[in-house]
């Protein structure tokens, strides 16, 4: 019999950032349902704190740090802010994040630096502080997980946000043969299109041919990175270092140029995979129709998916 007691964080301490919704708020439940202590770390302190409650709910210790990733001065304070009130930290999660959509021949240097700034460079800021702490502490240990996306291995959205995804792979590499002489485990991993309120604009055509190009046939939820994350984070990895975990229900194997056939239904149905969504989008006090559709949530998304499928207002 396997044993399961490797997957059981019971007792560790874990922050995430760009904790309070979506991706970020999925990181850290899955973490506080395998036993970890959980901060939620976010610019956005209104629905961090909620977060942190709901961690707090699970019988779990929460704690919600407002957090700027692109300064170092905040970055570092984070980290001994969760460090003195758990004692330590075991776990990172890296996920802070954000994508400005434009053609590359028009976006300006400014979003193409504040996208960089926030998604790479903050993904190190964030690293670094990580590993300073974790290194200070006996036994020196720990695990860092940089969330990065398949858009570092496929082109799918803009030159800055693919590019700042793609360095995030790779210094998670570079990280992973620096600091496993601390015994710290580096590795990331890459989602697929997730629904989170940043999907929430997508209008349905969009989800259904992500659901018709993709092996498992559904749109990713975030709960769907449940597994991976406790796997990274636990004890189960130990030997695992520098990987780049790619949870994208097979959506990056396709290459054909006609929608995926299915012989069974998926596991996931259309009405199952806006839950997570819906609870994030009602927790940041935003309205949604039916679907969790409301494309003035991001605009610049919806008008994306209108101009790619020929959609009118």
């Amino acid at each position: 019999m396997p044993d399961l007691s490797l997957f059981v964080l019971t007792g560790k301490k874990a922050l995430v950032t760009g904790g309070a919704v979506g991706i970020g708020r999925a990181c850290a439940v899955a973490l506080a349902k395998a036993g970890a202590d959980v901060a939620i770390v976010d610019l956005d302190a209104k629905t961090g704190e909620a977060t942190a409650k709901e961690i707090g709910g699970m019988g779990r210790n929460g704690l919600f740090v407002k957090c700027d990733v692109t300064s170092r001065d905040q970055v570092q304070a984070m980290v001994k802010a969760v460090a003195a009130k758990f004692g330590r930290l075991d776990i990172a999660v890296n996920n802070a994040g954000i994508a400005i959509l434009g053609a590359d021949e028009e976006i300006p240097q400014a979003q193409w630096d504040k996208v960089i700034a926030v998604n790479l460079t903050g993904t190190f800021l964030c690293a670094q502080a990580e590993a300073r702490q974790m290194i200070s502490q006996k036994p020196t240990e720990g695990k860092i997980i940089n969330i990065a996306s398949m858009s570092a291995t496929i082109a799918n959205c803009n030159a800055s946000y693919d590019a700042s995804k793609a360095g995030v792979v790779h210094m998670t590499k570079t990280l992973a043969a620096e600091w496993g002489r601390f015994n710290i485990n580096v590795n990331c991993l890459s989602p697929s299109y997730v629904l989170t309120p940043m999907h929430a604009s997508t209008p349905l055509i969009a989800r259904q041919r992500i659901r018709e190009l993709t092996p498992l046939g559904h749109v990713e939820r975030p709960e769907d990175l449940y597994g991976a994350v406790i796997f990274l984070a636990s004890a189960a990895s130990n030997y695992v270092t520098g990987h780049d975990l790619m949870v994208d229900g097979g959506h990056t194997l396709n290459a054909w140029l006609v929608p995926l056939g299915r012989s069974v239904p998926p596991r996931v149905g259309a009405d199952q995979e806006t839950v997570q969504m819906k609870h994030d989008l009602d927790t940041m006090g935003i309205r949604y129709d039916k679907d969790g559709i409301n494309p003035s949530v991001h605009p610049e998304i919806a008008n994306a998916f209108k101009a790619a499928f020929g959609l009118k207002d």
